[in-house]
């Protein structure tokens, strides 16, 4: 696994963020499917001959989904939301319990056959969490390992038990409305194992008393357990196989052999025999009772990421890095490539006498694997002796190829939708441009988090020339793409620091010249369908209350402004405008962190008006509750406003004037014109109606340029009509271009701005 940035993970290259942000998750596809790779495959067969099988998936989008089997097709069931970052293993406990695994750090617990509700959250780990294990008869079992070098043995039963009063539970509850749990989620009785001498120590937040070790010395990429639960084994980045009882977290042996990362582990049901692959190619079969590698298989030419067994543990499927699944008897080391992908694979899942096959696509196949009686495979031809290194490098070799597969094409497939790889954010600040693994070009409007225009298959680069525009805008955002989608970031207080013009937003209804703050905005539409659950949850309590209003103020903080009330400001304007209506039909997915209970995912129309302080940054309550927002840096611009060089015109005003960045140059004309008409001696004006040049008239005592004066409509001066042009630079000014523009792409100085006017005549 690559590290790679996250959400949720901060290097320390990264300025640590004091407040915790606000992000979104767009989607313009069908929500039913995933949209990047697949880390994980669950199969749960159904108890009843006639019953329904599922499956679950795990995604680098986020998100787990389940997948119901009717005989030879397969539909969508339901999406489980809540991790912030990467799914990257899950596994099935008892007959309806689903635990998953993410790079945020944590594992989450769900009902297999619920709405997708999250019903506990286990924090322990330091770092990603890449690997779970689980005891097929013991269903109180299940083991976790990640980047931090930890691995951890849970009680489950420990972990559904409820947190009694006196204990600190906010630290890792599922809150209320977040993610369905109606009681907090304690970090349960566990094992912490470890190379190295064990402890004890008290969990301090809720009383337990886990046996605990230092941990790996390095990276846990892979975990195994028995059917009973008796034996663990782990490896990861040491090369190395650990062994351990996981009823008492003691190491038992350590098997070394490999000479590269160990990727993928299997345990047979007796837990006597152990699979491990790795990324040094090989595949070694262990003796746990001699404590010795029996036989080594070089089947692939890269990396081994995936394993899986038939029930007899007699032969191997395996894939990897080299976008090829094979099938390898264990006794007579003969193999057989079974089929190629397009894609690295990531993970396999025995399904009756077939195989599924995930990748780092977000799509899933299923291939025949005659799981029942593989020889019927080796019987089409093409198989091979899986010798050694050497052997196998020289058959390559000596071949000049690998082998023909057996499977042309898959025999049933759960399609994904495209993996946005490439972005843009434009200008102007609300687009951005983004390309798929299709190589579709698309335009997105972040404020409203749908897909303005499909270029189809374009160059990226072409298309992001052409929409270029010499426009400066405040950076109020961030974008990245590593959940497959378009992620938007929103930090305080740089992301309330652009704003726009009513008018430039085409507001109807809403005076041309009202400042906009695009992220207020944008917070009051994505928080929309939460505000009107959160006024109904409070009318019927202040209605059970004989009246009163019952509300949650935030904790006491050293700013000012800073308590939440409920929605009593008389300047909050509630209504969100057209330029910032997110979609139902495709809503985005918040992705917050509040004062307790860490990171969570869900989508905007799944809130129901119970989250509040706990689960929102208080600065986000802030703004959207009561209109409130913090202190920003300058968003006004000083500059000299002085007549060209040579010009007859008057020097209108000595000193240094101040106008908002986004203030247009026409308003500066309008500036020019008032000052030169209304301050003029009326000889100034001929008798046709045009401004005179020449003539001296009173100095202006304004410093600033405000909207106040320049408001539509046609004042009697204007009828007079002297033609202005504003220069910066020699360079004759738009009057559509802001300040900010002009600053940024023709004056490209530190200091004050300098802007000439003259008239021009004849026009």
């Amino acid at each position: 696994m690559h590290r790679v940035g996250s959400a949720g993970n901060t290097s320390s290259s990264v300025r640590q963020r004091k407040e915790k942000r606000l992000a979104y998750v767009l989607t313009d596809a069908d929500d039913k499917k995933h949209c990047a790779g697949v880390n994980c495959l669950a199969v749960l067969k159904s108890p009843t001959f006639d019953g329904c099988d599922f499956m679950f998936t795990g995604s680098r989008d986020g998100t787990l989904r389940r997948w119901e089997f009717y005989g030879d097709s397969v539909a969508y069931s339901t999406t489980f939301e809540s991790h912030v970052d990467w799914v990257n293993d899950a596994v099935l406990t008892g007959n309806s319990t689903l635990i998953s695994c993410s790079s945020d750090t944590t594992l989450k617990m769900w009902d297999c056959f619920s709405d997708g509700g999250c019903i506990r959250t286990l924090r322990q780990h330091s770092d990603y969490v890449t690997c779970l294990a689980a005891a097929e008869k013991n269903n109180n079992m299940i083991a976790s390992g990640g980047l931090g070098g930890e691995v951890f043995i849970w009680d489950i039963e420990a972990t559904l038990a409820p947190v009694s009063k006196s204990s600190d539970a906010g630290e890792d509850e599922c809150s209320v409305g977040v993610n369905g749990s109606t009681s907090a989620v304690p970090v349960t009785s566990l094992h912490t194992i470890s190379s190295s001498n064990i402890s004890m120590h008290t969990t301090q937040s809720h009383g337990y008393v886990p046996m605990t070790a230092k941990g790996h010395k390095e990276s846990v990429y892979a975990l195994a357990m028995n059917n009973s639960g008796t034996i663990l084994v782990s490896g990861g980045t040491e090369k190395v196989v650990r062994v351990w009882d996981p009823r008492s977290g003691l190491k038992t042996m350590k098997l070394r052999g490999h000479s590269d990362n160990i990727r993928a582990l299997l345990l047979d049901p007796t837990g006597r025999f152990c699979l491990s692959g790795s990324s040094d190619s090989m595949i070694r079969l262990w003796d746990l009772g001699q404590q010795r590698c029996m036989h080594s298989y070089a089947v692939h030419t890269d990396s081994v990421w995936a394993l899986a067994s038939t029930p007899t543990f007699g032969h191997v499927y395996s894939g990897g890095r080299d976008l090829s699944l094979y099938l390898t008897d264990l006794a007579t080391r003969e193999s057989v490539l079974l089929c190629t992908k397009e894609h690295p694979i990531l993970q396999l899942a025995l399904h009756d006498d077939n195989i599924w096959v995930a990748t780092t696509d977000s799509s899933v196949d299923r291939w025949p694997a005659e799981v029942q009686s593989p020889q019927k495979v080796f019987q089409k031809g093409g198989s091979f002796l899986a010798g050694n290194l050497l052997f196998s490098r020289a058959r390559v070799s000596l071949e000049g190829s690998t082998p023909v597969p057996v499977y042309k094409e898959p025999t049933l497939t759960i399609k994904g939708t495209p993996t946005i790889v490439q972005h843009e954010i434009l200008n102007n600040r609300r687009h951005v441009l983004t390309k798929d693994t299709d190589g579709s070009v698309k335009l997105w409007e972040i404020t409203r988090g749908i897909v303005v225009e499909d270029y189809g298959k374009v160059s990226f680069e072409e298309k992001k020339e052409q929409l270029f525009e010499m426009v400066s805008i405040p950076a109020w955002f961030s974008v990245d793409t590593r959940l497959g989608s378009l992620s938007v970031h929103l930090d305080t207080p740089q992301c309330f620091s652009a704003e726009m013009y009513s008018a430039d937003l085409i507001i109807a209804g809403k005076p041309e010249d009202d400042k906009v703050n695009l992220a207020r905005e944008t917070l009051k539409g994505l928080l929309a369908h939460w505000l009107v659950k959160r006024r109904q949850r409070l009318g019927s309590q202040a209605s059970a209350n004989g009246g009163v209003s019952v509300g949650k103020d935030t904790p006491a903080r050293s700013f000012n402004h800073t308590r939440i009330e409920v929605d009593g400001v008389a300047d909050n304007d509630p209504m969100v405008y057209p330029p910032f209506e997110f979609s139902t039909a495709c809503p985005p997915s918040v992705v917050t962190e509040g004062s307790q209970g860490g990171p969570w995912r869900k989508k905007i129309t799944d809130l129901d008006g119970t989250e509040d302080e706990k689960n929102f940054p208080w600065w986000c309550l802030d703004c959207v509750l009561n209109n409130r927002l913090p202190s920003r840096e300058n968003t006004k611009c000083s500059f000299y406003l002085h007549p060209c060089e040579g010009s007859a015109v008057q020097i209108l005003t000595q000193g240094k004037l101040s106008a908002p960045l986004i203030l247009r140059i026409h308003k500066v004309v309008n500036y020019v014109l008032e000052k030169m008409v209304l301050d003029k001696p009326l000889e100034s004006v001929s008798h046709d109606g045009t401004y005179v040049p020449g003539h001296s008239g009173g100095q202006s005592q304004h410093s600033t340029i405000g909207e106040v004066s320049f408001r539509s409509g046609v004042k009697p001066w204007q009828k007079l009509k002297p033609n202005i042009e504003i220069l910066c630079n020699n360079q004759v000014l738009s009057p559509d271009m802001s300040l900010a523009t002009v600053r940024a792409y023709v004056w490209k100085k530190p200091e004050d701005l300098i802007l000439n006017y003259r008239v021009v005549q004849g026009r």
